[in-house]
């Protein structure tokens, strides 16, 4: 990068994603970091769950149970006071299961912010019913119903 004296190693003009609402949006407070002064991985971690689990649960119509964390990968860390948001999309629908990949993307600086993606997930779901069984994945509804 010519004239900036810094690397990125975002693409150039890193956006949130256009067109896409996210399933969750939150900013880490001080309580939320580590002795280096980064967010915890756990933290966002769970946030994460929570974001995959809301639209997890919409599709299957119920309650949800994590039953897998397939892949995390942490890009950047997170800092006190970023914008987080959590993009949530449906990957694939089993009899019981839903897999769902989630984006994070971070809103930060005041003065010249930037956007940074700095977690990318896909987790498994399983619809369980009140007593945490399994329970099958209502079929979709037709448009219109």
């Amino acid at each position: 990068m010519a004239g900036k004296g810094k690397a990125s190693h975002q693409p150039p003009g890193l956006a949130l994603p256009e067109g896409k609402i996210p399933a969750l949006r939150v900013v880490p407070m001080p309580a939320d970091a580590n002795h280096n002064g980064d967010i915890f991985g756990g933290w966002i971690m769970a946030q994460v769950d929570v974001a995959g689990g809301t639209v997890a649960g919409r599709i299957a119509r119920g309650r949800v149970a994590t039953v897998s964390v397939n892949s995390f990968v942490f890009k950047q860390p997170v800092q006190i006071g970023d914008v987080l948001s959590f993009y949530a999309e449906l990957q694939r629908i089993g009899n019981t299961s839903v897999t769902i990949n989630v984006e994070v993307y971070a809103e930060r600086g005041r003065a010249d912010t930037k956007v940074v993606k700095v977690t990318e997930a896909t987790l498994t779901y399983v619809a369980i019913d009140l007593e945490g069984k399994p329970r099958p994945i209502p079929k979709p509804r037709p448009a219109g119903n």
